[in-house]
């Protein structure tokens, strides 16, 4: 099949073409011709399967047929709420890049940064407004969004959306919608608080199941690296000498531990950045931006803030932690080996962590094939109950005395009024 088959308008197949799609994917081809129908989705598909132009070109075609006046003040009709700052950016680039031809205008609305250029471009007016809940419901409070016009309402990411605690704002936002309205529901994974939302959102809905979040993609080589949690640094430092991986996206559970693993590869004159949610928008943009354009080799990431990562033949992801939950490890390899292109993913694993990669093969099917070039292979076992009740322990005994040190030390040097002042003009 092709972008024809499915009657798409010529300034839609134009911007495709210079996009060089030729095919539409899974997702794309059996969505579509839904939108186009006016039916809501309930649509399930991991990422990397081409679901944002999969709602994006229909929707620009419902545009471009009710004839937009282009006089006057543009009324907001279409909105897209999605959980991330990244994943809001890159879904506005592709309406940008499929509307191209066409006088059809967005804007991306979202907290962490001077609210002040999004104001202006609401009061200039735009037809479709993609959003995180947080900043969204501020401007309607403010006076400057309203949806009383909403002609289709897109949620993206449920499942992360939920799991990031959204599920409040997600419903303030779905009271203020028109009833006599088109709505598309994606998510990965379908657990009953998913489906639940989704009866309150839809009417009818047409099912769209696309690459269940067990599978990973064909594409995608898989690499296991047992080793102790002692030499974890060091043998992602032996990974980074193959001359063949120029980029890298590094996954870390914690905000703390991608900012440590930064320092550690940059100790080793390797360029790298983080991006995680303590890190300001423009911090947070600056690091992606660098990343894409080969300025930075390594760019480590938390699993939040990774939502909506999408770099064009991305062919090395590195878990340098490995996942509690399966489905995680499939959304974090899903970032390479897109749109049917090769891709590597390999995984450090501590005798902790042993455990997770079971779950990881029993849900994507598979043994991952376990790396034999290993100079700090896994010898240490993982811990008993005992053991870990004593680490943990020993974890936030150290953690205590970390803080009770650095409030010593910041008490020490001045408390007084002068001290206070200073620390003001620093924030």
């Amino acid at each position: 099949m092709t972008f024809e088959d499915l009657q798409l308008v010529s300034p839609i197949l134009k911007a495709l073409e210079d996009k060089k799609y030729t095919e539409p994917t899974a997702i794309q081809e059996k969505s579509i011709p839904i939108i186009l129908s006016g039916d809501d989705i309930l649509g399930s598909a991991q990422t990397g399967t081409g679901k944002t132009a999969a709602f994006a070109i229909p929707i620009i075609q419902h545009l471009i047929e009710r004839n937009i006046p282009s006089g006057g003040k543009r009324k907001i009709s279409t909105l897209v709420v999605t959980p991330t700052r990244e994943l809001a950016i890159q879904i506005a680039d592709n309406f940008s890049d499929y509307s191209k031809y066409v006088d059809i205008s967005n804007t991306v609305i979202f907290g962490g940064v001077n609210q002040g250029p999004q104001v202006k471009a609401l009061k200039k007016g735009v037809d479709i407004v993609i959003a995180t809940p947080g900043r969204l419901l501020d401007l309607i409070s403010q006076g400057y969004i309203s949806l009383k016009e909403i002609k289709y309402f897109i949620l993206d990411e449920a499942d992360r959306m939920l799991n990031m605690g959204f599920i409040n704002d997600i419903k303030k936002v779905i009271a203020m919608l028109p009833r006599q309205r088109q709505s598309l529901f994606f998510s990965a994974t379908m657990p009953q608080n998913i489906l639940k939302l989704s009866n309150e959102i839809l009417v009818n809905p047409k099912k769209v199941t696309v690459n269940p979040v067990s599978s990973t993609a064909q594409t995608i080589q898989q690499y296991l690296y047992m080793t102790n949690k002692s030499s974890k640094k060091e043998l992602l430092f032996h990974i980074l000498k193959a001359e063949e991986i120029t980029q890298a996206l590094v996954f870390s559970r914690t905000k703390h531990g991608a900012d440590r693993i930064v320092r550690n590869l940059k100790k080793q004159r390797i360029e790298s950045a983080a991006i995680h949610g303590d890190k300001s928008q423009n911090q947070r943009q600056r690091a992606l931006s660098q990343f894409k354009e080969n300025k930075v080799r390594v760019l480590v990431a938390t699993d939040i803030a990774a939502r909506g990562i999408d770099i064009d033949k991305l062919r090395y992801v590195i878990n340098y932690d490995i996942p509690n939950e399966p489905e995680t490890y499939v959304h974090r390899i899903g970032r390479c080996g897109r749109a049917g292109e090769d891709g590597i993913a390999i995984s450090i694993c501590e005798p902790e962590e042993n455990e997770y990669v079971r779950d990881v093969e029993k849900t994507i099917k598979k043994k991952i094939t376990v790396a034999t070039d290993n100079p700090f292979p896994q010898t240490d076992k993982p811990m008993n109950a005992a053991e870990k009740k004593a680490a943990e322990k020993e974890k936030q005994k150290r953690k205590q005395e970390f803080f009770a040190n650095r409030k010593k030390k910041s008490n020490g040097q001045g408390g007084g009024k002068g001290n206070a002042n200073n620390r003001r003009r620093r924030n």
